[in-house]
């Protein structure tokens, strides 16, 4: 952890850890396995993969590559093989590592929120039986592959706290290359949740986003500050960027409403586009507490 590591405007791990404890007390619903079934028949759930379960006694309209040729030459009985359906999802959460996520004028950065957000979406999936993986765009290509149970959960969270305090140059990739390269390195993905604020969000992010939602249950959880989301009051408001300061003065309705415009332009493109996909998404501010939009986005029963 680096010193800096405030928890305001750096990722703190030792909070990422301990939000663990946030999820455990959250009620879980209860995952539903989508995978298809081997053969005609239904088997029993046992657990990951397609596995081979057990053997019956063949029924008519049963898959005969299934048979189990070993059991029916011992029993003197046709025998047909199950196999477990795959129970065990994977959730690829998509990272905005943009410059522009290192802002925030309420209680944090914009960063160290999505940041937040996606370590209570890694706990919430492995709490469900699921593998979850990493990928960051905007500062570098950063992949963490899936991976389940506690270990996945915390290899996230290290990630997070180790990728932002890396000062890497930002490389300002659209969010359609984003999309595009999250599509090819999925890793069996079978849902996707995006972080961003939307700055980065272009036209062609809408056929990529769609293509991707194709593949996995795509969400989208927007993180914005509380001047993107409304018309800031009169004043006088200090900002600093790379060590300077600079203060900007927003006395008249219409130099408020135009500065709010600006600032907000990319989460209300984001917002608008999947909005028109049909692709769930929330908005939350740098103040607000992620869990119970993360738990609204992941649980099973919002639609695809």
């Amino acid at each position: 952890m680096t010193p800096d590591a405030d928890g305001r405007t750096r990722v703190r791990l030792a909070e990422l850890v301990a939000l663990r404890s946030r999820v455990a007390k959250a009620a879980l619903p209860r995952l539903e396995s989508r995978a298809m079934r081997a053969g005609q028949q239904s088997s029993r759930l046992y657990g990951r993969g397609m596995d081979y379960a057990e053997s019956r006694v063949y029924q008519p309209g049963d898959d005969v590559r299934r048979m189990d040729w070993r059991l029916t030459a011992r029993s003197g009985r046709l025998h047909t093989k199950l196999f477990q359906e795959e129970r065990e999802g994977r959730l690829l959460i998509l990272l905005d590592a943009h410059e522009s996520m290192r802002f925030g004028t309420r209680a944090r950065f914009k960063s160290v929120q999505a940041a937040r957000a996606a370590a209570l979406a890694a706990w919430y999936a492995v709490r469900a039986g699921e593998r979850v993986g990493l990928l960051s765009f905007g500062a570098g290509h950063r992949l963490l592959k899936p991976v389940g149970g506690t270990r996945g959960a915390l290899a996230v969270c290290g990630a997070l706290a180790e990728w932002d305090a890396d000062d890497a140059s930002a490389s300002g990739e659209l969010l359609s290359d984003a999309l595009l390269r999250a599509g090819r390195l999925m890793h069996g993905a079978n849902r996707v949740l995006l972080i961003s604020d939307g700055l980065s969000c272009d036209e062609a992010a809408r056929g990529r986003l769609l293509d991707l939602s194709h593949k996995a249950g795509v969400r989208v959880l927007v993180v914005a500050d509380a001047l993107e989301l409304g018309m800031p009051p009169s004043g006088r408001y200090p900002m600093e960027h790379d060590g300077v300061r600079r203060e900007v003065a927003l006395f008249g309705e219409r130099q408020r409403r135009e500065f709010q415009q600006a600032l907000g332009a990319g989460q209300t493109r984001l917002n608008a586009m999947a909005q028109s996909l049909g692709v769930p998404h929330v908005t939350i501010d740098t103040a607000a507490d992620p869990l119970d939009a993360v738990m609204s986005l992941l649980a099973p029963g919002v639609r695809r």
